[in-house]
């Protein structure tokens, strides 16, 4: 007598019942129209909470010269659409293009020769003590010590062209970078680099696959913050003696009463300032893609 099995009515019309969309979030259904609207609602509320604080500030700008102040105040603190319109005016006779691309030179090229040479020396520092105990007493003299306090000294060695301004944008940089590199090599779990070790690896492969990617994050960190301080450095080292750039015009702007020309440079070096942190935050995602892919597995 052979048994029979047979699967009961409600199993079977589950298994053939096709995937149905539904309001829920379970799993495996499609998200309905209603469910797109309110997920587009919630990014939009998000985005424009986040921006409700400059959008307040841009109109207090705007209405606060005209309707909140004096004559005399205004004349030193315009409204943002006449600011505006100096800068579309500078934009059209190619004046901002020029200076921006005079600043954005100096300031890549310094930014560059710091961060390279910083990273090197930091691993290198953190990697062998005995480096580390001879270079700490010096680099931390270099580290307290003002970046603008040397620019007399970077002018009258170098002189004012794009030698000295260059050299100080790499030095302003230069430590940020330095001293959050050696802290994120020294963070390294010692697990990690024991259990590279007895796979096998060497110096380099261990540096490279370890040591480095580990790192990545407060690297990031020391090259933001450096990012950041080169731009600043530049600006008044521009003022100082330069003959094109942002900080020249601002402060040619500002001696040649041209005050809404002045606001016009200072707001390019806040859009400046806020793209270059956009863009290191974005690189530091790529390189960190790898601690997105672990952690989404848990």
């Amino acid at each position: 007598m052979s048994a029979v099995l047979t699967r009961p009515p409600e199993a079977a019309a589950a298994v053939e019942r096709p995937l149905q969309a539904g309001p829920g979030p379970e799993y495996g259904q499609r998200p309905t129209p209603a469910g797109r609207f309110a997920a587009l609602a919630g990014i939009a509320g998000r985005a424009g909470w986040k921006s409700l604080a400059v959008l307040l500030f841009l109109a207090l700008w705007e209405l606060g010269p005209t309707y909140l102040a004096s004559p005399s105040t205004r004349v030193f603190l315009p409204p943002l659409h006449e600011v505006l319109a100096a800068g579309a005016k500078l934009l059209e006779n190619g004046q901002l293009q020029s200076h921006l691309q005079a600043s954005l030179t100096r300031s890549v090229s310094g930014f560059s020769i710091a961060v390279v040479s910083a990273v090197v020396l930091g691993l290198l520092t953190a990697w062998y003590g005995w480096l580390s105990s001879f270079l700490n007493p010096l680099l931390e003299l270099f580290r307290n010590t003002a970046t603008l306090a040397l620019l007399p000294v970077f002018t009258l060695l170098l002189g004012i062209g794009e030698e000295s301004k260059i050299t100080i944008v790499a030095y302003a940089a230069f430590f940020p970078v330095l001293l959050n590199t050696i802290a994120g090599v020294r963070t390294v779990d010692p697990l990690l680099i024991r259990a590279a070790r007895s796979l096998g690896l060497n110096s380099f492969r261990l540096f490279q696959k370890v040591i480095l990617p580990s790192a990545v994050p407060t690297i990031f960190t020391g090259i933001r913050m450096a990012g950041t301080s080169s731009i600043l450095v530049l600006i008044a080292a521009e003022m100082v003696g330069a003959k094109a750039g942002l900080g020249y015009l601002i402060v040619n702007s500002q001696m040649s009463f041209l005050i809404p020309d002045m606001y016009a440079g200072i707001l390019t070096v806040s859009v400046l300032g806020l793209t270059v942190n956009v863009l290191l935050v974005a690189l530091e995602r790529h390189f960190s893609r790898w601690r997105t892919a672990v952690g989404s597995g848990n």
